[in-house]
């Protein structure tokens, strides 16, 4: 009995338009910055058409790469709310599918721009073993004081009343035949841009730990502390960190260069050194680990993990000979890959745009044992 359960962040998977852009250059897409717009009737009814016009071939490309994932179980990050996923759900997954993706879950979280955590499952798997839902628990409402989480460094941009999670970290329990399987769902602080004399990994460093420390503390409250390496539990999401890259020089003329990194330190550290959980992705080559292409221009770039997948002890005992894939077929061709990594593209990929996503899915088959 086995269960493919995925992740991925599908990248503002709105049903609303922001028109933010008029007030805030640093929102507005920069194929309005090429017109004069005298005023912000003309700015809405322009950026209107825009995103409209964008919006089909992406969701074309999302749908694509959901549909390769092959996934019981997809745990999404940035969907606007439930009606903006059954719309994508029916509009183009079920196109390439069929009847799939009947059962959707999700509260709003913490993001001010309203783009939440959300699972989509199957009523049965692939090999007929029938996934029933049984309870969902958001953790939005956590505070740091709750947690006992305030400290130095969050006090630097934080109160202990502040809320922990950017988004959410959403629970669900589900069945897999007779088999239970917890999952938690997040979306961690971005990175953003650099602040303070520090570059945005650093300066959101603190967050992000806190996250992490924060799901952490539930998952052993859930299951009793040190207790928790016999459960079936599962944590998909986007952590916004990563604990290696590669770095890429070069050029296309010359040749890219590409040079794995190892960080000092990572968020994903609190889940991983002390054997807590396994991030499953690094049972693959240390060069074909990466779920997301970075780049600021020719004197910034590397590939990156944000996306994750990380079993509990017993899950990835129980699982040790399987190993995760990672769908970059919506990459666009901007995306640089190392030799003999680059796929075959979806039809209509762009050079930045139209893409499935900034990031790639990551899915992984578990035997339910």
């Amino acid at each position: 009995m086995s269960l493919r359960i995925a992740t991925f962040n599908v990248e503002n998977l709105m049903s609303r338009f922001d028109f933010s852009g008029f007030r805030n250059e640093l929102r507005q897409d920069r194929s309005l910055k090429l017109f004069d717009i005298k005023t912000e009737a003309e700015y809405r009814t322009l950026e209107q058409a825009r995103t409209i016009a964008h919006t089909d071939d992406t969701r074309q490309l999302t749908a694509l790469a959901i549909a390769e994932t092959g996934a019981d179980i997809l745990c999404l990050q940035e969907v606007d709310d439930l009606d903006a996923l059954k719309a994508f759900e029916y509009g183009y997954l079920f196109k390439m599918i069929g009847h799939g993706y009947r059962n959707k879950y999700m509260i709003d979280g913490n993001d001010g721009r309203g783009i939440d955590v959300a699972v989509m499952m199957r009523e049965e798997t692939r090999d007929g073993q029938p996934i029933t839902f049984e309870n969902m628990q958001s953790h939005a409402h956590l505070t740091y004081a709750d947690l006992d989480l305030f400290d130095d460094a969050i006090a630097e941009t934080n109160q202990p009343q502040d809320r922990v999670f950017r988004r959410d970290c959403l629970e669900i329990d589900v069945r897999i035949g007779k088999r239970p399987l917890t999952i938690y769902v997040v979306h961690f602080k971005s990175m953003g841009s650099p602040r303070n004399g520090m570059d945005g990994r650093t300066a959101t460093m603190a967050v992000r730990k806190a996250e992490a420390r924060a799901v952490r503390r539930i998952i052993e409250d859930r299951f009793g502390s040190g207790k928790t390496a016999g459960k079936r539990w599962v944590i998909c999401g986007d952590m916004n960190d990563y604990q290696e890259r590669v770095i890429i020089s070069g050029d296309r003329t010359n040749g890219y260069i590409f040079e794995p990194v190892r960080e000092a330190e990572s968020s994903v550290d609190i889940f991983t050194s002390d054997g807590f959980a396994e991030n499953v992705v690094q049972r693959r080559d240390e060069m074909d680990r990466w779920t997301l292409f970075h780049t600021r221009g020719p004197e910034e770039r590397h590939l990156c993990q944000l996306d994750y997948i990380l079993l509990s002890p017993s899950l990835a005992e129980s699982n040790a000979s399987r190993v995760p894939d990672i769908v970059r077929a919506g990459q666009p061709f901007r995306t640089i890959f190392p030799d003999g990594q680059a796929p075959e593209r979806y039809p209509r990929t762009g050079w930045d745009r139209p893409k499935a996503s900034d990031h790639c899915p990551v899915a992984i088959t578990l035997d339910m044992v």
